[in-house]
């Protein structure tokens, strides 16, 4: 009786999960340029690109960073969150890029719908290993990751908006920095 019992809560868990996800990108795809630049959050943008690259290209001192400081850098378990809120608004971003550029960014949108599942799955064990205390000694791998899938988004997101819309480029990237633009305009 228990093990169904878990299983079925699992099940609906894992479903219920999937629906508010749907729910939220959904929600997301709707809304115009400048509200989706008005829902980044602050992510400390030279620290992730720092971390990033240094996980991306091996260098041959490749424990230069240590984990800590990654911890500090992002700014904790809250930043690994806010990460992953903002890999959702970063992918209706490169889905509004689809009025200028259809087949590139759907092709990127798909590449970083990947990044983002890498991101979610490295940030869950980071939430379970930190709030259970377990195999801590695997969270610096998961924070590299999260660092880096979320440092590949941005990237491939700034590279489409760059070749699509020039216009918009500078403003995101500034959004991206942290400060969002006093004055914005709907492409």
């Amino acid at each position: 009786m228990l093990p169904s019992f878990l299983f079925c809560s699992f099940v609906v868990i894992v479903l219920g999960r999937i629906v508010y996800t749907d729910a939220v990108m959904r929600r997301l795809l709707r809304c115009d340029w400048n509200e989706l630049i008005g829902k980044l959050e602050t992510i400390p943008q030279m620290e992730v690109a720092r971390i990033g690259d240094d996980y991306l290209n091996p260098r041959s001192n490749q424990i230069e960073i240590e984990p800590a400081d990654i911890w500090t850098a992002i700014g904790g378990l809250e930043g690994v969150r806010r990460m992953r809120r903002n890999a959702r608004v970063l992918i209706a971003l490169a889905a509004h890029a689809q009025r200028w550029n259809f087949t590139e960014s759907v092709i990127v949108m798909e590449r970083m719908r990947r990044d983002a599942m890498q991101l979610q799955r490295a940030t869950l064990q980071i939430t379970l290993r930190t709030c259970l205390h377990l195999g801590s000694l695997r969270v610096p791998f998961h924070l590299h990751e999260s660092t880096s899938s979320y440092y590949l988004m941005t990237k491939r997101l700034l590279t489409l908006y760059q070749n699509s819309h020039s216009g918009l480029y500078p403003r995101l990237v500034v959004a991206l920095q942290g400060t969002n633009p006093q004055t914005t305009t709907a492409a």
